[in-house]
């Protein structure tokens, strides 16, 4: 009995409906898995780019020359993301702006704020891609292995029904079947939701650290924009 209980015996005697919510447990797993590796690394990057970006602007180097050294970069086919993004964004459209004659420094500003909302809401996008299918995957995997549970069951007690004495032999198989399709959807949903609970944190923490820093970004253009126009 111990060799018809194997793991790949098990799977090979379900019933098609219980190969199929197997199969579809596997693909779900395997698919939230390359999702949760991928994630992991968009956000280790993103965090990684705004501790290193934040140092380099607040050390004091002119914006001018901050900027140029993005447009080396992705000259060098070197990714500008997150926060640069954001940067890049406002002072392009602010510099842009303030060569216009006669616009007011209170448009200039709103035009480098609009400009880094656009450039925030595609960084939001990129940090939140797929995690909907974490959560999706950690939501539906459970129930889908409580319904191979239920068939398993049920197949057994329709094949007890058949039989003119119950044993371990005509039991077993149909239990083990069932609980093996409950340990499938647990296999997938556990990882799928610490995964997108611990993801949906830190996407959280790193689209905060945008929002301080347009603001305090600014603050800094808002002098910029206004000292500009008093000289003149």
């Amino acid at each position: 009995m111990g060799d018809s209980l194997s793991l790949w015996n098990l799977v090979m005697n379900a019933s098609w409906i219980g190969k199929l919510v197997m199969f579809s447990l596997l693909l779900i797993s395997i698919m939230s898995w390359i999702i949760i590796v991928q994630k992991w690394i968009v956000l280790s990057d993103a965090e990684k780019e705004v501790f290193g970006f934040e140092k380099r602007f607040w050390s004091g180097m002119d914006l001018s020359q901050l900027y140029r050294d993005g447009s080396s970069k992705q000259k060098n086919n070197t990714s500008v993301i997150g926060m640069e993004t954001l940067f890049r964004s406002g002072f392009k459209e602010f510099t842009r702006l303030r060569q216009q004659p006669g616009i007011e420094s209170d448009a200039v500003m709103e035009g480098a704020q609009r400009s880094m909302r656009v450039a925030l809401a595609r960084e939001e996008k990129v940090l939140e891609k797929n995690l909907p299918i974490l959560a999706t995957v950690a939501s539906i995997s459970v129930y889908l292995g409580l319904f191979g549970t239920v068939w398993g069951i049920m197949n057994t007690f329709v094949s007890l029904a058949g039989q003119s004495q119950a044993s371990i032999a005509v039991v077993a198989p149909g239990i083990a079947e069932a609980l093996l399709a409950t340990e499938m959807g647990l296999f997938a949903a556990i990882p799928a939701a610490i995964g997108y609970n611990r993801y949906a944190s830190k996407v959280d923490t790193v689209i905060h650290s945008y929002e301080t820093f347009m603001d305090e970004f600014s603050s800094i253009l808002h002098r910029q924009a206004h000292t500009k126009r008093v000289q003149e």
